[in-house]
This record gives structure tokens, sequence and C-alpha cells, in this order.
């Protein structure tokens, strides 16, 4: 990409799958609800018949790409364990009752804080829509799914907080206006593990909009908008933490929305990016500090005033005598309107993990103009009904 920045890549667009004698993997058979909605995504230029890699005509192209999760509309419960990346075995509160969240109070009989502090499994929906004001932050406890399908549920004043909790989805809501110190639109810390962030929106809170940190691992965000803010996702939160080389993070279809920086930035961890698009940010797109291992795959970089996409921030790790910062490998990645990579070469560029020694299958395609129209289109919130539950 080094010599044709300003161009998208033309990758053609594929089902990723390790490790397959076939060149041209099959589409994954059907999996049981519990672990439903591991969607392929084809993209134009990909023949229904003969399967990717083969490019058709221009008047056989379909209109645009499909997005992810094809299946996971299907039945109410077809989220549990169908997040693609290191949040795959995230299944919420696939065991539980249903429970519907009947009033928008911050506290009391039917509302969310009712049902996220319950110790038992449950699968959360909600019966109204509208704000809820909450007044301090929102504890989430182990085995729950927050479900916004069907309704359109902002959360505003703080955020949620995933507190030494695991198997936790939270799905299709909108996050706004979050006043306070330290206050984090969903925080995640510590120890938390087993979790799917999907198609939600976040704007303008007084500290991060996702905060990942203290040793929680095995996380996916997807098909999420970020927008109108400004440290929009730590991994990672201090040098001295050293104990965060565990962090796994998955980021996908997401839409950066002129965030001004973190998308993310990260520490220690190891964080694989695939198929977002991130815009017009205020200081740079992506951030290593401190032994980070970031891998950067066909994403769309589309530079506005600031142009820098890689930033490295050297660190000491408190067990460590040298400052150093981590290590970005970019693979397929389109660097648009003047974005320049900024990429450092070097033997830890080759160090840098590879995504399927952790996962055999994730769905990508090439950087493209339809990608980023259907991100645009299908990151956050989702007017979609609720599926049954069945």
């Amino acid at each position: 990409m080094g010599a044709r920045a300003s161009c998208f890549s033309r990758l053609c667009c594929c089902w990723i799958s390790f490790p397959s004698p076939d060149p041209r993997p099959p589409r994954p058979p059907p999996t049981p609800a519990a672990a439903a909605a591991a969607a392929y995504l084809p993209c134009p230029g990909m023949d229904a018949e003969t399967g990717p890699g083969t490019v058709t005509t221009e008047a056989h192209r379909p209109p645009q790409p499909r997005t992810p999760y094809a299946d996971a509309d299907r039945t109410l419960r077809a989220l549990a364990a169908a997040a693609e990346g290191f949040g795959r075995r995230a299944i919420g509160g696939l065991h539980g009752a249903l429970y519907h969240v009947t009033s928008l109070q911050d506290d009391g009989h039917g509302t969310l804080r009712e049902a996220c502090r319950a110790k038992e499994p449950l699968w959360i929906v909600f019966e109204v829509s509208g704000d809820i004001h909450l007044h301090t932050y929102l504890r989430v406890s182990s085995h729950k799914t927050i479900d916004g399908r069907g309704q359109r549920v902002r959360l505003t004043g703080k955020g949620l907080q995933l507190k030494d909790c695991h198997h936790v989805i939270v799905c299709n809501l909108q996050f706004e206006a979050g006043r306070g110190h330290d206050v984090d639109g969903i925080q995640i810390k510590p120890g938390s593990t087993n979790i799917w962030i999907d198609r939600c929106s976040l704007a303008d809170y007084d500290d991060g909009l996702i905060d990942i940190t203290r040793q929680s691992t095995d996380i996916t965000v997807s098909r999420c908008h970020f927008a109108r803010h400004d440290k929009t996702m730590l991994i990672g939160a201090d040098p001295t933490h050293v104990d965060d080389r565990c962090i796994r993070v998955t980021i996908h279809h997401c839409f950066f929305d002129g965030t001004r920086q973190r998308h993310p930035r990260l520490r220690f961890g190891k964080v694989h990016l695939y198929n977002n698009y991130t815009r017009d940010w205020g200081i740079y797109a992506v951030c290593a500090g401190v032994e980070a291992q970031i891998v950067s795959q066909c994403n769309i970089y589309e530079g506005g005033h600031k142009k820098t996409v890689f930033k490295y921030m050297p660190e000491k790790a408190a067990d460590r005598e040298e400052t150093v910062a981590g290590w970005i490998r970019s693979e397929g990645d389109a660097f648009l309107h003047g974005a320049l990579p900024c990429l450092v070469d070097g033997p830890g560029a080759e160090c840098v993990f590879r995504p399927e020694e952790y996962y055999d299958r994730w769905t990508m395609e090439a950087a493209s103009p339809a990608l980023k129209e259907v991100i645009q289109l299908c990151a956050g919130w989702q007017p979609v009904p609720r599926p049954p539950d069945c």
C-alpha cells in the first residue's frame, strides 16, 4: 500500500479459515442455536456458485456486501457463542430465563439495573423504548445478555460496568452523554472475560467510550458506531499493569466517525482489527504503546485534517529496563485522502501474533467503496425487530 496509499486495495474478499487444504474454503456448516451466526460475508466481485476468488462482470455484481452474522437475528438466542474473534465463546444469558424490562427508571421493579445485578443467568429484553438516565454506573453480573433488538433504548448519565464478570453480550443499545470523572460508556475491568459488544452506538462521554483494562480478555467489539468523542477506546490503562499482557481483543466492522483518537490505543495485549472504517480523526487512528501487538487487516483509514494512521508510543513496563513501543502489522489496509500509515519496520513487526493461531475463521473482505458504504449503514444501533425465542 505504500506507493499507492490513496487507492483501495484490490484484494478479493474471503472467509478466512485456517488450516484448509482447499484454496477456496467452503461455507461453514449449520450450527446449533448456541453457536449460530458465524455468517459468511460475500462481496462484490464474488460469484455465488464458484465461491471466493472468482470475479464476476459488473452486471452480475450484487448491490453491496452483506455484513457478518447473517443468522444472528434468526432466533433470539442465536447470538450466543456467535461472535467472531477473541470473544467467540461469549454465551451471555443463554441458559437463563427471559427478563422483560418494563420501566425506564434507574432502579426498581422491571428495570435494567434490577436485571443486571441478579446472580442467575438472564436474557434481558426490552418492552419499552426511550432513555434510561443512570445516576451511578450500572454494574453487570456474569451470564447476562442485554438485548436491545426490537426497541430503541439509550443509556445516559453513566455507563455499564463489567467488573469481574464473564459471558456478557451487549447488543443494539445507544450510549450518550455520560458525565463525571472516569465515566465510560462501557467499562470492562478487572479480570472480565468472554465479552461481546455488538451493534451499539456510543458518543459523548467524559472519559472513554469503551475501556478494556486490568486483565480483561477474550473480547469482541463488532458493528459499533463511535462518534463525537475524544478518547474512544483504551485497551490497557497503564505501563505498570504488566499483567495486561493477557489481553486479547477483536474489533471488526466498526465505524469510527470523526472521533479524535484511540481506535484503539493499546498497551501490552493483542488486538485484531479488520474491516473497520476510521475517518477524520484528530490526532492519530491507532496507537501501539508498550509491548502492544496489533494486526490491522483490510481496514479503511480516511484522513481529514490529520493524516497519521499508526502511532507508536514508547513506554517503560514496570518489570523491564528498556523503554519500548509496540508493533503493528498492516495487511490490505486502504489509506485514503492522504492518510499516512507511518509504519515502523523492524524485526518486531514479524513477531506480531497471527490471528489464525487463536481462531480458525473470520469473515473479511477487501477494503473497497462497497465496504465503506455498508459499514456506515450497518454499524451502530439498528431498527431490527426482536427475534422469536425458539
